[in-house]
C-alpha cells in the first residue's frame, strides 16, 4: 500500500510538472476615488472658470511651470520646460524653452502618429483666450498683463466680424523656434510667471485637436499631462486614466526639514514614477450627507473639506474623532487661501450705484450680517471672520488689519437706512426705497444643505432690519451662467487663489474685469488706479501700502460683503499613501498612491 501511495504521488507530481505554467494575473488597477460637491462645466482651458473643472483639467493639460508639491513657502520649478524661464530685468520679457520629447496623449486628430509638444502649442493655446469665439472667462488675466498686440488682434476680429487670425504673428507672443517662445508685455509684471503654473489656464492644446472637435472641444480634452479623460457622465461621474504617453517623471520632493510628516512622505515615495495610480474616479455628490456617508463607507478614499454640518462629529474640538482615528483615518487641517463672499450687482438699479444712499444700503445690509453667528451655526467653527478681500496664505494679507467688514451692528444698520431714506413709507412693516417703491432683495443660492442654512440666516438678518429678501434657487452652474450675463442681484460664492499672491482677490474689484472675475461689476477710478500701480511693483512696503488702500476702498463702497476665510480639513483612509494639500496645486493625484490590499483588508474584503 505504501508503494502504491508513492506511485500515485509521483504520478500527480509529474502531471503538475507537465501542466503549462499559468501567467501571473495582472495586478488590479490602482484607483483613487473621491467626490466633488459641485458639478463641472467644461474641460476646455479657454472656457473654464470654476474650481472643479479646473481641478480636472489641471491633471490633463501641462502648464510650463508648477509648484513644488511639498515645499513651504511655495516654490516654482519647471514642468514642461528645460529650465526656468529667462526674465528681463524690467519684468517685461519672458522667454520659455520647452523640453524636447514630450508627447500628447493619443487621439484620432493626430492620424495615428505621435505628436510632440512644441513652443507653437503654447503660443496657439494662449491665443485661444483672445479668440472671441471661446468667450474666455480668464481673458482678463492676460489682458491686464498687456501682452503686446494680442488685444488689438482680438478687437480687429470683433470689429470686422471675422475669424480670429491665429497665424498672424504679434510682437508680444512669438515662437522663436520649435521649442522656444517669448512673451513681451507693455508694462512690468513681476508676478507674471504665476499664470504659467495652472494647466487649466495656460496648459498646451494641439491646434489639430481643437479644429477636429470644434465647439465640442470641452468634451475632448487632449493634453500632455499625467492623465486623460476616459469617461464623463455630466454632473455625475468623471473618470481619468493614466496617460500612456506621459513622460518619465520621478517623485522628488523637498519638504521643510522641520515637518516630520512631510519628510516621511518624501522619503517613502522618493524615486517612484508618476503618476502612481492608474485611475481617478470623481463622483459628483452635491448633498453633504451622502458625500460624507460615502467616505465613511470607504467608497471614497478622500474627504476633501469635511462638510461643516459634520465637523462636530468628525472634528470635536478640532481634533480627529477617536472612532475615525481607530480606523486609521488621517486628518489634514489648514487655513485656506480663499474668501466666502456675497456680491452686490453694481449695475443693478436697487443694490448697485455709487451715490451715498446706494452705498448706505449695501453697508447697512453688510452690518446686519452676523458673521460670528454664521461661523458658529453654519460653518461649525471652520472659518475666521474676514476683515478684507485678501485671504491668508497670500502676499498682501495682514492679520492685524481691522475694518467694518466683519462688524455686526443692527443698530448702526438701521440708523444708516433711516438717514438715507430707506424707511417704511406705507406702514406695512417693511422698509421701502427712497422713492417709495418696495425694497425687496433677491439672493441667488443653491439647493444644498449648507446653502439653505446660509439663506435662512440671511432671512433672519434682513428681517431684523426690516428688509424683505427672496431667494433665487438653482444649481451652481446655472447661477454662474446667469451671473456672467449680469442677471443676478446678489450671490454668495467662494473665491480661491491659484497662486500665493493677493492680487487675485483685488482683481475682484478691478473695473476692466467686469463680468469676469469682477462679478459685482464694480468700477471705481480711484480703485482701478491703485490696482494698476500695485501690479507693476515688486513685493515690498510700497506695494503693500497700495494694496491696503485698495482694500479700504472695497470696504467703504461694499460691492462685496466678505464673510469669512475658511479653514479646510481633509480626511484620508489609511490605504491612501502620500496625501497632502498644497493650496496652489489642484491636481494632487499624481503625487499619491493607493494600496488596494490595505483597502480590501480594512473594508473586510
Amino acid at each position: 500500500m505504501a508503494a502504491k501511495r508513492w506511485l500515485v504521488a509521483v504520478a500527480s507530481a509529474l502531471c503538475v510538472a507537465a501542466a503549462p505554467a499559468q501567467p501571473a494575473a495582472a495586478p488590479a488597477p490602482k484607483v483613487l476615488r473621491y467626490a466633488f460637491p459641485v458639478a463641472e462645466t467644461s474641460f476646455d482651458p479657454a472656457q473654464i472658470t470654476d474650481l472643479y473643472s479646473r481641478t480636472v483639467a489641471a491633471g490633463i493639460f501641462d502648464a510650463p511651470l508648477e509648484f513644488e508639491f511639498l515645499a513651504s513657502p511655495a516654490r516654482l520649478r519647471p514642468n514642461t520646460l528645460a529650465a526656468m524661464p529667462e526674465v528681463s530685468d524690467d519684468f517685461r520679457t519672458f522667454t520659455f524653452r520647452v523640453r524636447p520629447g514630450i508627447h500628447f496623449a493619443d487621439d484620432p486628430a493626430f492620424g495615428g502618429r505621435p505628436r510632440e509638444l512644441t513652443a507653437h502649442d503654447y503660443v496657439y493655446s494662449l491665443k485661444r483666450h483672445y479668440d472671441p469665439r471661446w468667450k474666455s472667462g480668464n481673458l482678463y488675466l492676460l489682458e491686464n498683463d498687456k501682452i503686446l498686440g494680442l488685444s488689438e488682434l482680438r478687437r480687429e476680429a470683433i470689429e470686422k466680424k471675422q475669424p480670429f487670425d491665429y497665424d498672424r504673428e504679434v510682437e508680444g507672443l512669438r515662437a522663436l523656434d520649435r521649442y522656444t517662445f517669448q512673451i513681451r508685455l507693455a508694462e512690468p509684471k513681476p508676478r507674471f510667471l504665476y499664470h504659467f503654473t495652472d494647466g487649466s489656464f495656460t496648459g498646451a492644446l494641439a491646434r489639430e485637436v481643437v479644429e477636429r472637435y470644434g465647439d465640442r472641444i470641452g468634451e475632448h480634452p487632449v493634453g500632455t499631462g499625467p492623465f486623460r479623460l476616459a469617461q464623463w457622465r455630466r454632473s455625475s461621474l468623471i473618470v481619468l486614466e493614466r496617460n500612456p504617453n506621459y513622460r518619465e517623471v520621478r517623485y522628488d520632493e523637498h519638504p521643510p526639514p522641520d515637518d516630520a510628516r512631510l519628510v516621511a512622505i518624501a522619503a517613502q515615495l522618493k524615486g517612484r514614477r508618476l503618476p502612481m495610480v492608474d485611475r481617478v474616479e470623481i463622483a459628483i455628490i452635491e448633498e453633504a450627507q451622502p458625500r460624507w456617508l460615502s467616505f465613511l463607507g470607504g467608497e471614497q478614499d478622500i474627504q476633501e473639506l469635511v462638510p461643516p454640518e459634520f465637523a462636530d462629529v468628525a472634528l470635536p474640538n478640532n481634533q480627529l474623532a477617536p472612532h475615525l482615528a481607530q480606523r486609521g483615518i488621517t486628518m489634514l487641517r489648514y487655513p485656506r487661501a480663499d474668501v466666502a463672499l456675497t456680491y452686490f450687482a453694481m449695475e443693478h438699479p436697487l443694490v448697485g450705484g455709487y451715490a451715498p444712499h446706494q452705498v448706505a444700503l449695501r453697508r447697512a445690509i453688510a452690518l446686519a450680517v452676523d458673521v460670528e453667528r454664521e461661523i458658529r451655526i453654519v460653518r461649525r467653527g471652520q472659518a475666521i471672520p474676514a476683515q478684507s478681500v485678501i485671504a491668508p496664505q497670500t502676499w498682501g494679507y495682514d492679520p492685524d488689519f481691522r475694518s467694518e467688514m466683519s462688524e455686526h451692528s443692527v443698530a448702526r444698520a438701521k440708523a444708516l437706512l433711516d438717514l438715507y431714506g430707506w424707511v417704511d413709507r406705507d406702514g406695512d412693516g417693511w422698509r421701502d426705497q427712497p422713492d417709495g417703491r418696495a425694497l425687496v432683495l433677491e439672493y441667488a443660492t443653491s439647493p444644498d444643505q449648507t446653502a439653505r442654512a446660509l439663506a435662512e440666516l440671511w432671512r433672519k438678518h434682513m428681517h431684523a432690519i426690516g428688509v424683505r429678501i427672496e431667494f433665487r434657487v438653482a444649481k451652481w452652474p446655472e447661477q454662474l451662467k446667469a451671473s456672467r450675463a449680469g442677471q443676478l442681484m446678489m450671490w454668495g460664492v467662494g473665491w480661491s487663489a491659484g497662486a500665493p499672491d493677493g492680487d487675485t482677490f483685488l482683481a475682484l474689484g478691478y473695473g476692466p474685469n467686469r463680468g469676469q472675475a469682477n462679478h459685482a461689476r464694480f468700477d471705481l477710478p480711484a480703485f482701478n488706479a491703485l490696482y494698476e500701480r500695485q501690479r507693476a511693483l515688486p513685493d515690498g512696503p510700497e506695494r503693500l501700502a497700495l494694496m491696503t488702500e485698495a482694500k479700504k476702498l472695497l470696504v467703504a463702497y461694499m460691492p462685496y460683503k466678505i464673510h469669512v476665510h475658511r479653514i479646510g480639513t481633509d480626511l484620508a483612509h489609511p490605504w491612501v499613501i502620500g496625501y497632502h494639500r498644497h493650496l496652489f496645486v489642484r491636481d494632487f493625484w499624481k503625487y499619491v498612491d493607493v494600496d488596494p490590499a490595505e483597502r480590501a483588508r480594512r473594508r473586510g474584503r
